[in-house]
């Protein structure tokens, strides 16, 4: 019932065509998009007429780039961190590895692939060892004794780390940006809207040695990201007080959402105030139950009994949230 449903969240088409309503009507708990987004200045005007200008693009990388703690020179915008990954895969032309349960996108992009267990040593050959960092969707945060030891792995049979770091706004001392420099083999991805909760905005970045940037530039052409994106972007990771402000509150969030959960028996897991992750053999019927009551989740492939949630915006949402499982208990 939920198989078509595990690939992305944000179904709400789809949604209604299965257990009906209005899109009004629903609640979308089925990504880890901030529910909060940032608001642009009303003063902030975008330029449809022309073709995005260069030199903007430049600004974003660099502004980008500071907010990443990185060299400008290893950081460029692409339209959307997904697009980068496929388009990795392409120019890296290595077998994937990634863990048994990571984003489908890895497994799509470099097959064929295979699955590397946490802890367990990649294979003596060249490969793209594929990790999300916070990983999607079980929140957990890429240790940096592993990531080190995963890329000397990498650069001695001459494969490559690359990470993805969707969600690495909300915790940045987990990430590891700063350690990509000219002669690694790291490639860490950076998505826009997740933290700033724009994602419509199709904006991501990525974090590599010159040479692989150079690959990337030459399939996306001259204008790789939209004017939108340019302004929107550059004046975002300006806003300090805002991404502070914000760091702060996600917590906050994922805490009360927990706490609704754990009223309902389930337990709650991952590090990443965007999302959390429920391990119940009634994963699929909580789905349904949900769904019925026009609240989408996210149910995982390949693992019928497990269940993303994404953070309810505010607390008639986290209380909306929390009557329909109330109710569905009730109705057993």
């Amino acid at each position: 019932m939920s198989g078509a449903f595990t690939h992305h969240g944000g179904r709400i088409a789809d949604a209604c065509a299965r257990f009906g309503g209005a899109p009004e009507d629903w609640l979308d708990l089925s990504t880890g998009i901030n529910p909060v987004p940032w608001q642009p200045p009303p003063a902030l005007a975008i330029d449809w007429r022309g073709l995005p200008d260069t030199q903007a693009l430049a600004r974003l990388e660099a502004r980008a780039a500071g907010h990443f703690g990185v060299a400008p020179n290893l950081c460029m915008a692409v339209p959307g961190s997904e697009t980068a990954l496929r388009l990795l895969a392409r120019v890296l032309d290595l077998p994937g590895l990634t863990p048994p349960l990571a984003y489908g996108t890895y497994r799509d992009a470099f097959a064929p692939g295979a699955a590397l267990a946490s802890g367990e040593d990649p294979p003596p050959r060249a490969t793209a060892i594929v990790l999300g960092n916070p990983n999607n969707p079980d929140g957990t945060v890429l240790a940096p004794a592993r990531a080190l030891a995963l890329l000397a792995h990498q650069e001695a049979h001459g494969g490559w780390l690359i990470v993805d770091e969707a969600f690495a706004d909300c915790a940045p001392d987990a990430s590891v940006a700063a350690l990509v420099a000219p002669q690694r083999r790291l490639i860490v991805l950076r998505s826009f809207g997740k933290f700033f909760g724009l994602a419509g905005l199709r904006l991501g970045f990525l974090i590599a040695p010159e040479g692989v940037l150079a690959a990337l530039r030459h399939l996306l052409g001259d204008w790789p990201v939209h004017a939108a994106a340019l302004a929107l972007g550059t004046a975002a990771y300006a806003d300090r007080t805002w991404i502070a402000d914000t760091r702060q509150a996600l917590p906050a969030r994922a805490a009360a959402l927990d706490r609704v959960l754990r009223r309902h028996g389930l337990s709650p897991e991952g590090a990443c105030p965007l999302f959390r992750l429920v391990r119940t053999p009634e994963a699929g019927r909580l789905f349904a139950m949900l769904a019925r009551r026009r609240i989408l989740t996210r149910p995982c492939a390949d693992h019928s009994d497990l269940l993303r949630l994404g953070l309810p915006a505010d607390d008639a949402e986290r209380a909306r949230l929390d009557a329909a499982l109330a109710q569905g208990r009730a109705d057993g």
